[in-house]
């Protein structure tokens, strides 16, 4: 069994559904002391993190991940035990195996081997890992950036190993990420009987027309990097289950999925105003608003990182990669605004987050070689 296989099956073995590590991080920061890199753990609430460094100054590249997978749903459902690495047809089987427990063990190899052979490289090797990617993102590499900004920890290049491949590993590298910004609103009535409307105000009613007009409003035109800005209700709750009761109030929560044509402050002051409009208020009374800017939007631009990662590909997998801002959200949204330069690559999502979720034996084994071929085009 070679390295990153044996490495990668003992990680799925633990069951680090999020937060919960489940000594994913100890086992690694194991094997990294034993090459010569320095270990820092970074423990905030629930969420371990992991800091592994190698070398000292600029420039700094670092490899991020996390050790942390969803839940696997009924266990029965899947073909073998989700927990228990499997192997059938040139596949290796479990959850994490390609979110991104595949791509962590990848990166952890390709910095032995790397530091291995190349002691003397030039500036900081580094590796991060958080258990706080699949859950909230609060305590995880949130928080270690703004750690890092207040140490002044600069990063040059980062290179998130998640699984960004659609149908072969290196066809696609995310150069940036759309901002996500989420609205949680509260709209209050009256409740009262059903036939008896006069003696109560229904809040679905009330906020339907607002409703129409988010949905219909057109944000921004997109730009050539990212589309336009997309408005998607993901849950309306009200009312206490009886068909002749008016509801006293109504939940709603609703998302923003933006590019760098919009900003979370002017989808903020746009969305408030419609709903002024539409009879809402949300300054005084009953009536609530809450927002959580997830992250910002981020796009690398050509340069030293995208050549190298479009080297190693053509090197190591024969292709040319397509570039994409596409997809939900990683923590590369954390490290970009530190001024690091940001691409993600790693194995076939097509499984992820799936019942009996894989990644090939073909790409496990090649993604040490491709993390490794980027650290040396960058580091030497």
């Amino acid at each position: 069994m070679t390295a990153v296989l044996d490495l990668t099956c003992e990680l799925i073995r633990r069951a680090s559904v999020t937060p919960d590590d489940a000594a994913c991080q100890k086992l690694i920061a194991e094997r990294l002391a034993r090459t010569g890199f320095a270990i820092e753990k970074l423990r905030f609430g629930e969420v371990d993190n992991l800091w592994a460094t190698h070398g000292s100054g600029g420039p700094v590249l670092v490899f991020l991940g996390h050790t942390d997978v969803v839940p696997s749903g009924p266990a029965q459902a899947w073909a073998s035990p989700p927990f228990e690495p499997h192997i059938r047809d040139g596949r290796l089987y479990g959850r994490g195996a390609a979110d991104m427990k595949s791509g962590v063990a990848g990166m952890v190899v390709a910095l032995c081997e790397f530091v291995a052979a190349h002691r003397a490289h030039r500036g900081t090797v580094a590796l991060l890992l958080t258990s706080d990617e699949e859950g909230d993102a609060v305590d995880g590499v949130r928080r270690v950036a703004a750690e890092f900004r207040t140490r002044g920890q600069h990063i040059d290049w980062c290179v998130v190993g998640e699984p960004s491949s659609k149908q072969q590993l290196g066809d696609l590298i995310r150069i940036g990420r759309r901002g996500s910004l989420t609205g949680r609103l509260r709209v209050a009535g009256v409740q009262g009987h059903v036939a008896y409307p006069e003696k109560a105000r229904n809040p679905i009613h009330a906020f339907a027309p607002a409703l129409a007009a988010l949905a219909a409003e057109r944000w921004d035109d997109g730009d050539e990097a990212f589309p336009p800005t997309s408005f998607q209700v993901s849950n309306i709750s009200a009312g206490t289950g009886a068909d002749n009761v008016i509801p006293g109030e109504l939940h709603a929560i609703f998302n923003f999925r933006f590019g760098t044509a919009s900003t979370a402050d002017s989808l903020r002051e746009r969305t408030q105003m419609i709903l002024r409009e539409h009879g809402i208020p949300l300054a005084a009374g009953a009536n609530r608003l809450h927002w959580w800017l997830s992250g910002a939007p981020f796009k690398t631009p050509p340069g030293v990182l995208r050549e190298a990662t479009v080297t190693a590909i053509r090197a190591c997998c024969g292709i040319e990669p397509e570039f994409s801002t596409g997809g939900g959200t990683s923590d590369g949204r954390f490290i970009a605004p530190l001024g690091a330069e940001v691409v993600e690559l790693g194995p076939v999502n097509a499984s992820i987050h799936k019942i009996d979720e894989y990644v090939t034996i073909e790409d496990l084994e090649k993604l040490p070689v491709l993390f490794a071929h980027i650290a040396e085009r960058l580091l030497l």
